[in-house]
């Protein structure tokens, strides 16, 4: 009488051990090279992959555009695990420690002397600058507060960070600008001129926007970061690890993206 409900109790168990793994789930951007997209393509996708990797889970991604209300929408919700390339120690989520630290950079065309800019070179008020802006003044980047001080306006053309989603990757517009001769410059975060500037046709130079802390509030440097949810300490210290044994993976991933990095 009791072999029936015996098999039944090792039928369920053989199927719990065979059970596929649960995913990590990854939020990202689906169309925002070099960091990520929807066919894998990015830094962060392959950083996403060594991270499930090690944990034995496959990745799943919720997939948002990076704009105003993304961690509301994505963490904030528990709609996902993971937020690669965030800033560490930003209030909204838990942050690792950080896995990599750039900056952001001069983009000026290889053939023209413009070499060593300073954010306090007198060239730059004699040039056409372009920046990343957010666009409310209060949220703008770093360099564009910068160039707002020294009294630059007139000469700077904006490029929208988010810019027409209707386009591949459209926060690359700031640095194929100087490639095309719209600008004669331009200040980008490195990891995207880095990128984009490997793949122009048109020879390219990067260079750190110095100084690094202008203004004693505005940095031109940050740590970077993987974003958990708050409140899983656990979670956290696991990533922590794998980010720390897989080191050397993801910086010859880094290398391979062209990501400038500073001690």
């Amino acid at each position: 009488m009791r072999v029936m409900p015996l098999l039944a109790a090792l039928a369920l168990a053989g199927c719990s051990a065979g059970a596929a793994p649960k995913a990590l789930t990854v939020c990202a951007d689906p169309n925002n090279l070099p960091f990520s997209n929807r066919a894998g393509q990015g830094f962060e996708n392959r950083i996403a992959e060594i991270v499930a990797r090690d944990m034995h889970r496959p990745v799943r991604y919720v997939w948002w555009a990076q704009r105003r209300g993304y961690v509301r929408n994505t963490l904030g919700e528990q709609k996902c695990d993971l937020w690669p390339g965030v800033a560490s120690g930003v209030e909204m989520v838990a942050t690792t420690r950080p896995y990599y630290r750039s900056t952001y950079v001069f983009v000026t065309r290889a053939d023209r002397n413009l070499k060593g800019l300073t954010l306090d070179d007198p060239r730059l008020k004699a040039l056409t600058i372009g920046v990343q802006m957010v666009g409310d003044d209060a949220m703008n980047t770093p360099p564009a507060h910068a160039l707002t001080a020294r009294g630059m306006t007139r000469n700077v053309r904006g490029f929208m960070l988010y810019g027409d989603y209707a386009k591949p990757n459209p926060p690359a517009d700031v640095v194929r600008a100087v490639a095309d001769g719209k600008v004669d410059v331009s200040l980008a975060w490195g990891p995207l001129a880095g990128y984009f500037a490997k793949s122009s046709p048109v020879p390219l130079r990067i260079e750190r926007v110095t100084p690094w802390l202008d203004n004693a509030q505005w940095p031109m440097v940050y740590d970077i970061s993987m974003g958990v949810r708050k409140y899983d300490p656990a979670f956290q210290q696991q990533v922590e690890t794998i980010l720390t044994r897989r080191k050397k993976e993801i910086a010859a991933i880094l290398d391979r993206y062209g990501v400038p990095r500073v001690d």
